[in-house]
């Protein structure tokens, strides 16, 4: 694969079919998604006129993965969402929804952490198997959006450290608020 510090780069043709540049072959919304998984950034273009297609091609795999019963967005989360294109809310929902997920991961970069930590299961065989499944499983819940951080060997965070960034993010959604 190429750089992948920059975003795979997919064209859009006339016939609405999606080109891969760097495979030079056609591509699917699945395989875009697979790429996303496997922690791509991607970028999807019209190739006529230029535009930026990538946001409205998310959008299309999430509203594929949820018409096929493969929910992660629960009814009145959706509902709110679209409220907030109708109302004050909207210049607030970005930051919410960014701020939200960051804590998702710091959260769940903690929990990984500490589960190899103070888990016996840890010296169990295929315990890094579990760790990994759980890590793609977390890629594939939040589309990709956001990198799976990697557990750190250093023994040094405590439980205050988790609450010290916990009181400062809640302190930011409380700032987002107002």
């Amino acid at each position: 694969m190429a750089n992948d510090n920059k975003p795979l780069l997919i064209k859009r043709y006339a016939s609405r079919r999606l080109y891969n540049t760097e495979t030079s072959d056609y591509v699917t919304l699945e395989d875009i998604a697979a790429f996303i998984r496997e922690g791509r950034d991607v970028q999807i273009v019209d190739l006529k006129s230029g535009d930026d297609l990538t946001r409205q091609y998310l959008l299309q795999i999430i509203a594929e993965h949820e018409s096929r019963g493969e929910s992660v967005l629960p009814v009145d989360v959706l509902t709110d969402l679209v409220r907030s294109y109708t109302s004050q809310a909207a210049s607030v929902v970005p930051q919410f929804l960014q701020a939200s997920f960051e804590m998702l991961r710091e959260g769940q970069s903690k929990a990984m952490e500490n589960m190899g930590k103070a888990n016996p299961m840890a010296a169990m065989p295929g315990f890094e198997a579990m760790r990994a499944q759980q890590e793609a499983f977390f890629k594939a819940m939040t589309g990709g959006m956001i990198p799976t951080p990697k557990p750190t060997e250093n023994g040094d965070d405590d439980l205050g450290e988790i609450k010290d960034q916990l009181a400062a993010l809640q302190d930011k959604l409380s700032k987002l608020g107002k």
